[in-house]
């Protein structure tokens, strides 16, 4: 490695730090049940995370969302944290790279299941050991370099620009970000998150001007964790109504609560 490579290297990771400092600014959304979604989860559900990290400030300005970090759960335990929790998720860390997490990992913080639909339990596997055989890899730091620039200060960037500025990373084959890895996994057998559609002629002399849609790959690194929110092949689900809600059963007060 040249000494350009080994400063890049030595500036991500110190940008790295910076930005996985807890961001000041006042967190507002509901914090998640655990244990709720603990027993919702199931093998390949991409779990989306509004973080409270400096970082999560520039990919929620950038991709204009909620969300800024996403997790696959595995349904098997990859070890265990220091405090015992079994780890089944799997992400990739800024400092850390792709790691094995438990779900404890987000406690206090808005979450969100988003389900893949119609898969195989076979299918669902070969999701799983793709992005089990990333376990390991560097975070690519390129893409903290890229997402730093947009927070001293957040500048106006055209909306359609945003997406394209956090596909600038380095393009090695042994990094990644959160939701490049996931989307790779998912591609892989293939499945679809948010192709491009385009729509071609059928050759059917019975059919005259029938048409049909044709999926295209969306190049991984195009890929943000709102994509798995808004892609119309994942199912929300939301572990209140999937653990049996019934809304005669709430206990509403009489007045506000003080302050309010």
């Amino acid at each position: 490695m040249n000494f350009a490579n080994r400063l890049a290297g030595k500036a991500g990771s110190l940008i790295a730090r910076y930005l996985t400092r807890p961001s000041r600014a006042p967190y507002t959304n509901p914090a998640a049940d655990l244990e709720r979604y603990r027993t919702t989860l199931a093998p390949g559900d991409v779990l989306l995370v509004e973080g409270n990290r400096r970082i999560s400030t520039a990919v929620k300005y950038l991709t204009q969302s909620t969300w800024s970090h996403a997790a696959l759960h595995v349904g098997e335990v990859l070890g265990h944290a220091a405090n015992g929790e079994p780890q089944t998720l799997i992400d990739a860390d800024v400092v850390e790279g792709v790691r094995p997490v438990a779900l404890g990992a987000f406690a206090g913080l808005h979450l969100r299941i988003c389900r893949p639909v119609g898969l195989s339990d076979d299918e669902i596997r070969r999701v799983l050991d793709y992005a089990k055989a990333r376990l390991g890899d560097r975070y690519d730091l390129k893409n903290v370099i890229d997402l730093a620039r947009y927070l001293f200060p957040t500048p106006p960037v055209p909306t359609r620009w945003r997406r394209r500025l956090l596909a600038l990373g380095s393009g090695e084959p042994t990094r990644a970000i959160c939701s490049t890895l996931i989307a790779q996994a998912f591609q892989s057998i293939p499945y679809p998150i948010l192709p491009i559609v385009t729509t071609a002629m059928v050759d059917d002399p019975g059919c005259i001007g029938c048409t049909q849609e044709i999926l295209h790959i969306r190049h991984h690194s195009l890929f943000a964790p709102r994509d798995f929110d808004v892609s119309p092949y994942f199912r929300i689900v939301k572990p209140t109504i999937e653990n049996g809600f019934d809304p005669r059963t709430l206990i509403w007060a009489q007045s506000p609560p003080d302050g309010i």
